[in-house]
């Protein structure tokens, strides 16, 4: 029985239209007379949704009794005696109610598959096994129900639901995705703006890889080797030397060019091990294209252009980047090069470029092999060689006169064998040659002559020559490249360990430089730099004792680029050692630059953040202090007045007036003063713990009661805020809220904990504010909808953000669902009282 086929319908988030779309495909093939039921639909109470489900085959659910509760699952038993060309399984991730034959409804649709029942399913991507950590650093919520990524990628089709995050909040807004009291939220928690975006991201990509996986195989299935030219892939053939630099540059904008562009930097070693190539020059090219978004390949093959012709083709490469051969002229004798072959074999559907730069046709040397063995070795080696054949000429002549010619050359022969096993070739050779001398004189006759009677023992004696040789040097050869694979292998891991940490952000100056002290067993190992060659050195890292404070001072340096080197203390290190150890210095630069990035960037963010309470100060100044000085001035020239007889009750309210205007520029200023000190850093207490419910009441002194309904519980947690900043938030927020909306009806303020914050959400039933608009109404002097002047200047909101920003917490705008606008105000909890998560998962499932 052939197996069914599956067809996912993909989505980033609950309500994007997954369920939808496949109830309107079930409806197509119905029309074309497809055998289609549903085997199981959840339409949430979403009208569509549920009209959708009319006029379609619905298997009935099977009831599941669990703890006092009844449940509804698949039949699944029914659906394989229905059986049907096609079941909907809505919601494949589901996890099944305890009893049920399988665990995971993912497992159901397996059994379906096996019997020949196409499946079509959905699944949202934060549901992939493998994205759940992403998942839940993103929005904060741990998925319990996953499915395997393998069960997905096993589907015959996979189709996604796209939708923008600003019409999926939308959608949200108008109740079509949750329930009304659900809303409010779900608009607040999980379906943030940017938590919609990541995961519509997450899915994208997650597609385009496996759009990638299926063209990649069909090309593997079909032998397809020519170049599908879907997007461009640039690779880059790389050599070790400096001139790399320009031809990844140079790539990088090749790709710029194109839609979707991939740089691909590919070095080929030989398989031998020997190369001239400077791990350094390599080390910082990896680093440079992965800055600028390629990836780094290390190919093995001793024909280097049929390698990187292989590899462009296999990664399905548009373009090829390499740079003018650096040989000399005569040079071109031996060959036409790299770049011509390549450029010779790459066909009409690759093309190649060849780059200029300062080196070509400088020259370049030739890798040269070394022995990698240690001095004991090499010196039992010698002794072995030569020693050896005496000693058994020693044995052989008094104890064992007469074994036969035969039997001496073997004997001979594995002394050669075992000097090349100990120290290579040259002790090889030299034991061939006595062992070949001893024969001649004790063995062979005439014997203590050097000449040789018998033809056959000349003939013997070539060939016990010849294969020695032939053993010693094959025997040599094996022991360089097992003692090269095994240094290899640990330099290998090594800089794997370096790399991954350094990439992941975990390593910081100090802890890379222990790591180097204690790879190396240095004393002490500095990092030092300096502006210019006529500039002393600087430290700007350093462990162990006694740092050296100049290169010269140092048992080993490594130069960094011009400015920069990685001194090291302690002992020599043999040449072999400073391949890592240049690896290592170049690392070593890339975190000091991260560091400097990252300290320039939190300086940034404090420059900006005083420029914005400075802004805020001064809109407040000119927004606050005017409503007060007009009230005073105009109580006071009414007063002066003699063409008005006041009454004492008059003069009374008149006074009082102007009293309450004093006040208030009283606390006004003196709120302005203590954010002045706290620019100044003379303040260091102004930002404390405080209950909500105590502060948001202050706030709404001068505010109608009747105008605001206010929903702040007492059992909420302490927020790190200053007081005085957060009623003058609150005060100009509720009141532009008052403002707005309509008379009749209240304004909300109601407040609430989630995660490490607490949020106020200040709800109106006002005409409300495009989306577009949303971020323009914090701007100073503005008032959306032209307001007329007496509505105020537009300061208000400008600097209501600018103090919760100041106080590290936000202030966005909202759509309110049934129309309005609300402002959510996120404060920080104070320390020590952050609750653990709340659970979430109801509100990210389908």
């Amino acid at each position: 029985m052939a197996r069914g086929r599956l067809r996912i319908y993909l989505g980033a988030a609950p309500g994007v239209g997954k369920t939808y779309s496949m109830l309107s495909e079930a409806h197509r093939r119905v029309e074309r007379g497809t055998d289609c039921v549903v085997a199981f639909v959840e339409h949430h109470s979403r009208p569509r949704t549920e009209v959708m489900l009319h006029g379609l085959e619905e298997i009935p659910r099977k009831e599941l009794e669990y703890r006092g509760a009844v449940f509804t699952e698949m039949d699944i038993d029914a659906v394989l005696a229905r059986r049907p060309q096609v079941a909907l399984v809505d919601e494949l991730p589901h996890t099944n109610v305890p009893g049920s034959r399988n665990a995971k409804r993912w497992q159901d649709v397996e059994e379906l598959l096996a019997a020949g029942i196409d499946v079509v399913s959905t699944v949202n991507i934060q549901h992939l096994e493998s994205l759940g950590d992403v998942v839940e650093s993103i929005t904060g919520v741990r998925q319990q129900e996953t499915v395997p990524d393998e069960v997905v990628r096993r589907a015959d089709q996979i189709e996604l639901v796209d939708m923008s995050p600003q019409a999926l909040r939308r959608r949200m807004a108008h109740g079509n995705i949750y329930q009304p009291d659900k809303v409010d939220a779900a608009l607040s928690n999980y379906f943030r703006p940017g938590n919609l975006t990541a995961l519509r991201e997450l899915a994208l990509l997650w597609v385009a890889d496996r759009v990638d996986e299926y063209l990649n195989a069909y090309r593997s299935e079909h032998r397809v080797s020519a170049i599908w030219g879907s997007r461009e892939r640039i690779v880059v053939g790389l050599t070790g030397g400096p001139e790399g630099r320009t031809l990844i540059r140079r790539a990088a904008r090749l790709a710029e060019k194109g839609a979707g562009g991939e740089v691909l930097a590919v070095y080929i070693s030989r398989s031998d091990g020997l190369t001239s190539a400077s791990p350094k020059e390599l080390a910082v090219q990896r680093t440079l294209v992965e800055d600028l978004g390629g990836t780094f390949h290390h190919v093995v093959g001793d024909d280097v252009p049929a390698a990187l012709l292989d590899f462009s083709r296999g990664v399905n490469a548009t373009q090829i980047v390499l740079g003018v051969s650096r040989r000399k002229s005569w040079q071109y004798v031996l060959g036409p090069g790299v770049g011509a072959t390549v450029a010779r074999e790459s066909g009409p559907d690759l093309d190649v470029h060849l780059i200029t730069h300062d080196e070509a046709g400088k020259g370049r040397g030739l890798p040269v092999a070394h022995s990698r063995l240690s001095r004991a070795r090499i010196l039992w080696g010698w002794l072995v060689g030569v020693l050896g054949p005496v000693l058994l000429t020693l044995l052989l002549t008094t104890a064992a006169p007469s074994v036969g010619l035969a039997n001496d050359m073997l004997l001979y022969l594995s002394l050669t064998v075992a000097a090349a096993l100990l120290g290579g070739l040259l002790p090889a050779l030299t034991s061939a040659v006595v062992g070949s001398l001893l024969l001649n004189w004790f063995f062979t006759p005439p014997i203590h002559t050097l000449t040789i009677a018998d033809p056959n023992n000349i003939v013997a004696i070539a060939i016990f020559i010849g294969v020695a040789v032939s053993v010693a040097s094959v025997v040599d050869l094996a022991a360089r490249r097992t003692h090269q694979a095994a240094r290899l292998r640990a330099e290998s891991e090594i800089l794997s360990f370096l790399a991954g940490s350094v990439l992941r952000g975990e390593t910081s100056l100090e802890e890379l430089l222990e790591r180097v002290r204690e790879t190396f067993g240095m004393e002490s190992v500095a990092l030092l730099e300096r502006v210019s060659d006529v500039e002393p050195w600087t430290c700007a890292g350093s462990v162990g004792p006694q740092p050296c404070q100049a290169p010269e001072q140092a048992d080993v340096d490594m130069p960094v680029g011009e400015h920069m080197t990685l001194a090291l203390s302690g002992r020599v290190l043999p040449a072999s050692d400073r391949r890592v150890l240049a690896a290592f210095a170049a690392q070593a630069a890339v975190v000091l630059e991260r560091q400097r990035l990252q300290e320039e960037a939190d300086q940034a963010k404090e420059l900006a953040e005083g420029n914005r309470i400075r802004t805020a100060l001064l809109a407040a100044v000119s927004h606050d202090l005017r409503t007060p000085l007009a009230g005073i001035k105009a109580s006071v020239s009414s007063l002066r007045s003699d063409d008005v007889e006041w009454s004492e009750q008059d003069r009374a309210e008149l006074l009082e007036a102007i009293e309450a205007g004093a006040d208030r520029l009283d606390h006004l200023v003196g709120n302005l003063l203590d954010m002045s000190r706290l620019q100044t850093g003379t303040v260091t207490s102004i930002v404390r713990e405080a209950d909500l419910d105590e502060v948001v009441p202050m706030a709404l002194g001068g505010i109608p009661e009747d105008s605001v309904e206010l929903d702040v519980p007492e059992t909420l947690p302490m927020v790190y805020v200053d007081k005085g900043l957060l009623e003058r938030v609150v005060a100009n927020v509720v009141e532009n809220a008052v403002k707005y909306s309509p008379a009749e009806t209240p304004v909300l303020v109601k407040a609430s904990s989630i995660a490490d914050r607490v949020e106020m959400r200040v709800v109106d039933r006002g005409p409300g504010v495009p989306d577009e608009a949303k971020e323009r109404i914090f701007e100073p002097f503005q008032r959306y909808g032209d307001s007329p002047r007496g509505a105020g200047v537009g300061l208000g909101l400008a600097v209501a953000r600018g103090f919760a920003e100041a106080m590290g917490g936000t202030l966005t705008a909202e759509d309110t669902p049934g129309g309005g606008l609300t402002m959510v105000l996120s404060l920080p909890l104070a320390p020590g009282r952050r609750p653990g998560r709340p659970d979430l998962s109801a509100a990210a499932t389908s």
